[in-house]
This record gives structure tokens, sequence and C-alpha cells, in this order.
């Protein structure tokens, strides 16, 4: 029997995002975990967008941290959560995704998960 992929209610986008903005090697564990299971993929994006939407409004950006999470995320994440998650770097103009998308394009985990013909 299969069951429908339904969105588990725990972690919530906010504890996705506090866990980006702590961003200890706990935290990396944790979001892999995260990564690892499909049923949790729109808490995992929904999270990762609260972060980068509050790194956007901080007094002050953190494009090193933001890059290197970016890196981070591109390189851990599986082949299906890549596509989305370009989209999500893309999204908008700000300089934290802008700072974001240079990482994640750096770890290149889109032409792995989808290699050129």
């Amino acid at each position: 029997m299969v069951y429908p992929m339904t969105t588990l209610p725990f972690p919530d986008r906010d504890a996705v995002a506090a866990r980006l903005t702590a961003f200890e090697d706990a935290d990396q564990s944790f979001l892999k975990l995260l990564m690892e299971n499909a049923a949790q993929d729109e808490n995992l994006l929904e999270g990762l967008l609260l972060w980068l939407d509050q790194a956007s409004d901080a007094r002050i950006l953190n494009s090193l941290k933001l890059a290197r999470t970016g890196e981070w995320i591109g390189t851990t994440a599986p082949s299906r959560l890549q596509i989305r998650l370009t989209e999500i770097a893309r999204s908008a103009q700000h300089p934290a995704y802008r700072a974001f998308r240079e990482g994640f394009e750096r770890a290149g985990g889109l032409e792995k998960a989808f290699p050129k013909a």
C-alpha cells in the first residue's frame, strides 16, 4: 500500500530557520536528517525561505555565512531538492539571496544531480 506524502508538523519552518541561523555541527546533522526524509521537504524549504528573508531584513549582512551555508546545502542536498533549491536561490535580487546563490552554485549540486547530456 502506498501512503501519500504529507508534511509532518515538526519541525516547522521556524525550527529549520533557527538551525540555519546557528549552523553548528549538531544543526548540520539535523538538517541532513531532514533532507533524507522526503516528507520533510516542504518544511525544509519553507524554513530556508524564512531564514533568507530574516537575513534580508537584518541590519548587518553576513554574506560569508550565507555563501558558506549555500555551498553546504548545495553539496549535501539530495538530487530531488536541487531544482527547488535553485529556484529559491534565484528568487530574489537582495544581496542575501545573491550571497546564498553564489555559494549554492559553487557547490555544483544541480550539475551533479542532473549532468549535461
